[in-house]
C-alpha cells in the first residue's frame, strides 16, 4: 500500500511539474508549482520526515511561492515579451536531456545506496527525527545554512528595491 501511495504521489510531482513548466499564464505556472509542493510533502511524510514535510509546505508553498507571485504581479508579464512557445518547448526539452543525462552519468559513476548511517531506530526513537535533524543543520551544515539565509536576505532586499517607487 505504501508503494502504490509514493507511486501516485510521484505521479501527481511529476505531471504537475511538467504542467509547472507548459503553461504559458505564470499563475496557473505557480498553481502547478503549489502542487508539485504539496505532492513532495507527501513523500516525506511516506519517509518518516515529519519535519521535513512541514518545512516543504511552510516554506516552499508557503513563503516561497507567494513571493513569486509578487514577483510575477510586479513585473505584469502581459506587458513584456515572453519566449514564444515553439522556441519554449525547444529550449525545455534540450535542458531536460542535459539533466537526464546528468542523471544517468551520476548514477553510473557513484553508488547509489550510499553508505550506511549511523543513525539506528533505537536512537531515533530516544531523540527523534526533528532533533537529529537540528544537530545536523547546526553542526554539519552550518555554513550552507548561513550562505542561504544570507542569499534570500540579498533576495529580499533586491525585491524591496525593485518594488519601490521613485
Amino acid at each position: 500500500m505504501e508503494q502504490l501511495a509514493f507511486y501516485v504521489l510521484a505521479f501527481v510531482a511529476i505531471i504537475s511539474a511538467l504542467f509547472m513548466i507548459t503553461r504559458i499564464n505564470p499563475v496557473h505556472s505557480a498553481l502547478w508549482m503549489l502542487l508539485t509542493f504539496f505532492a513532495v510533502a507527501g513523500i516525506f511524510v511516506q519517509l518518516n520526515a515529519e519535519f521535513i514535510a512541514a518545512i516543504q509546505v511552510l516554506v516552499y508553498a508557503g513563503a516561497i511561492l507567494v513571493l513569486y507571485l509578487f514577483v510575477v504581479m510586479l513585473l505584469n508579464p502581459k506587458s513584456r515579451g515572453f519566449i514564444k512557445v515553439p522556441v519554449r518547448y525547444t529550449l525545455g526539452t534540450l535542458v531536460a536531456l542535459v539533466v537526464v543525462i546528468q542523471i544517468f552519468a551520476t548514477l553510473r559513476s557513484t553508488n547509489v545506496i550510499g553508505k550506511q548511517g549511523t543513525i539506528t531506530p533505537e536512537i531515533m526513537k530516544e531523540s527523534g527525527n526533528v532533533f537529529l535533524f537540528g544537530k545536523e543543520l547546526f553542526s554539519t551544515y552550518l555554513v550552507p545554512f548561513e550562505v542561504s539565509s544570507i542569499l534570500l536576505l540579498v533576495a529580499m532586499i533586491g525585491a524591496i528595491a525593485l518594488a519601490k517607487k521613485d
